[in-house]
């Protein structure tokens, strides 16, 4: 008789030990947990230690950190009918765990159908060029759509960032002999205006030679000093300029 009541004590407090483990949860401070009671929704518990009513109570854990969903590479047709591959990332976290667990199956999964869904749809009313220089836009697009499917859900997306953009080989090659094309382009716009600030500077020097005509002779000189300055054997007089006019006018007589 003693052999049963101490096997049913036993059992009595092994049995109290399994539901008080049950009914007491420790939450962490980035966790929340969202209980149903018999089915219906009860509160929203968390963090630290919280009980609940074995059997009747059922509680489901809902993470509040950031979460990093990588969207797999699409492929694209962009506006201009170019074919792309192009993949994402979207960052984003629960903000309502009720929510989060009543109004979708699965918020994970469902918020990264919509990603895809998404990315399909606003790179492919864009053009390539767009693609391209406009990502920064592009990027503030696709986080403000997908926000407005998943806030319901009780889910805010933080941001969403176009990671890569895969070209076809033959637009590769077509983009780059369009940067050679450009950068040939810059260097003769580049050239020409050189060569017009330079004519510039030298219809300004003929002006003032035209006015004081000394000052040709003493650039003349400044020539002979530069040359005379140098390592080679070839001697230079220097022949005034009134000469060499009075020649060149004698020589112009005879012409006519």
């Amino acid at each position: 008789m003693e052999a049963v009541i101490v096997t049913f004590f036993f059992f009595a407090f092994l049995f109290f030990l399994i539901l008080l483990f049950s009914m007491i949860k420790v939450l962490r401070e980035y966790e929340r947990g969202v209980v149903f009671r018999l089915g219906r929704y009860v509160a929203t518990k968390g963090p630290g230690l919280i009980i609940l009513i074995p059997i009747i109570d059922k509680m489901v854990k809902v993470s509040l950190r950031t979460l990093v969903m990588d969207v797999p590479s699409q492929d694209i047709v962009t506006r201009d009918n170019i074919s792309v591959k192009v993949n994402a990332v979207v960052y984003f976290r629960v903000i309502q765990p009720n929510k989060a667990v009543i109004e979708v199956q699965d918020f994970l999964f469902a918020t990264s159908q919509i990603a895809q869904t998404t990315l399909r749809s606003v790179l492919g009313q864009s053009e390539l060029d767009e693609l391209l220089s406009e990502r920064e836009a592009i990027n503030q697009r696709l986080q403000r759509i997908i926000d407005e499917h998943t806030g319901p859900w009780g889910i805010k997306v933080s941001n969403v960032e176009v990671k890569q953009i895969d070209l076809p080989i033959e637009m590769q090659r077509a983009m780059a002999r369009q940067a050679e094309a450009e950068r040939e382009r810059r260097a003769k716009i580049i050239h020409a205006d050189g060569e017009y600030q330079a004519s510039q500077k030298l219809a300004d020097a003929a002006e003032v030679i035209n006015r004081q005509p000394v000052s040709l002779q003493l650039r003349y000189l400044q020539t002979l000093t530069d040359i005379a300055t140098e390592k080679n054997s070839t001697i230079i007089f220097p022949l005034p300029i009134d000469i060499i006019s009075q020649f060149m006018e004698l020589m112009g007589k005879k012409q006519t």
